[in-house]
């Protein structure tokens, strides 16, 4: 029952952590700084999450060759970058990523 009444808490607190700002943000005047301001909100967050995710292996820091995560992840950054388009980013990502772990798989036997 306790963990439950923790889950009912913790939704709670989430839920009225975001209404506040859509409630906040629908009755008074946003300056336009801070509008343009968090627009860059999402992009950092994401960042924060993907870039450590890429750049390590085995939970050692790893930047070279030899991480298939981070090749591919530079792979789908020039294809995002030149397509903008989100399903060709991860389709090609993911079948970099894929293709390198494959490799770097039967390489590993010899």
């Amino acid at each position: 029952m306790n963990i439950w009444l923790l889950f009912l808490a913790m939704a709670l607190g989430t839920f009225a952590s975001r209404f506040s700002f859509i409630l906040l943000f629908g009755r008074v005047e946003v300056p336009e700084q801070l509008k343009s301001a968090l627009r860059f909100v999402p992009p950092a967050v994401l960042s924060a999450i993907v870039i450590p995710a890429v750049a390590r292996l085995d939970g050692q820091l790893l930047i070279s060759f030899a991480n298939p995560r981070l090749m591919a992840a530079a792979v789908a950054a020039v294809v995002a970058w030149r397509t903008k388009s989100v399903l060709w980013t991860i389709a090609v990502g993911m079948v970099v990523l894929w293709g390198l772990q494959a490799a770097l798989t039967l390489l590993s036997g010899y």
